[in-house]
């Protein structure tokens, strides 16, 4: 089948840390590519082959152009709830069907059972997705590897301690580069509608330990204080990132002494092996030693 005989795939969150990747592996498998943005000048961050639209998932209407002609949509959900629904009716109208990048909130682990508002969005966007009848596949990453670059690079870079909770807790860090090749394949191969994939990376670590990688791959050693969850809480108090952290210590807090939820499907999708912690840490160095993460 000829690239001009296969209907375009919209990618939402196309600048972002997973749909930026996706783009490029559906240019790799010959897939035309519409990618939303916010800000037109975000087109030039973007390869040349792809069609970029001006869109706003807080204004549903502004979707349509991008929409119109498009086989398939990668989702996902950078904006207030309101709006959920409209979006998603104008997906119905569109296309065929959706890739939906959600969370593993239906995961029996502790680490993933903290009732949280992110979780809250996740179901209920996945139940307005069931009810329109579109082939639907859901990806639900764990914690992502690259957390690590807003988390511990600038103190890293500086040379200083890593103060941080639950240095015991532990967690799989899935590298984004394999759920966006996840994405990407669901996206433009079939057999993949109606599925529900829980991604995680291939080993548990605790959060310490994954610190200690940095600084194994680094060459040096990294020093690590625990710090309380009082301490960590306290200058994000009524900001809006306010209830991401204590999600995030809830989660934490109740995966210490549990190994991390571990699942086999990165390679049963790509036939190859999940990357490491380590591998993603060291094609990821320079971003602990020098410039901004």
């Amino acid at each position: 089948m000829n690239p001009t005989d296969i209907p375009p795939v919209l990618v939402t969150g196309a600048t972002g840390r997973v749909g930026r990747v996706v783009i490029d592996r559906l240019l790799d498998a010959g897939v035309p590519v519409r990618a939303l943005t916010r800000r037109a000048e975000a087109a030039a961050t973007l390869p040349a082959q792809v069609e970029v639209f001006t869109g706003d998932l807080t204004v549903p209407e502004s979707l349509d152009p991008a929409l119109r002609g498009a086989g398939a949509v990668f989702l996902v959900w950078t904006a207030p709830p309101r709006t959920a629904a409209a979006v998603v009716d104008r997906l119905a109208a569109h296309v065929r069907r959706v890739v939906f990048l959600s969370s593993p909130h239906r995961t029996p682990h502790p680490f993933f059972q903290q009732p949280n508002p992110m979780a809250v969005l996740h179901a209920d966007i996945e139940r307005l997705i069931a009810a329109t009848g579109l082939e639907s596949t859901i990806l639900r990453p764990g914690m992502f590897a690259s957390n690590a670059l807003a988390w511990w690079a600038p103190a890293i870079r500086a040379g200083e301690t890593v103060r941080w909770p639950y240095g015991t807790a532990e967690s799989a860090p899935v590298d984004d580069r394999d759920i966006a090749a996840v994405a990407a394949r669901t996206l433009h191969r079939s057999g993949y509608a109606g599925g529900d994939y829980v991604l995680t990376g291939p080993e548990s670590l605790t959060q310490a330990a994954q610190v200690d990688v940095i600084g194994d791959v680094l060459g040096r050693r990294i020093a690590y204080e625990e710090m309380t969850p009082d301490a960590f809480r306290s200058p994000w108090e009524g900001t809006p990132a306010g209830p991401a952290v204590d999600m995030l210590l809830a989660a934490w807090s109740a995966a210490v002494g549990q190994p991390a939820y571990l699942t086999t499907t990165v390679a049963d999708i790509l036939g190859t092996a999940p990357r490491t912690f380590r591998q993603w840490a060291a094609d990821h160095a320079t971003a602990f030693t020098e410039g901004s993460a």
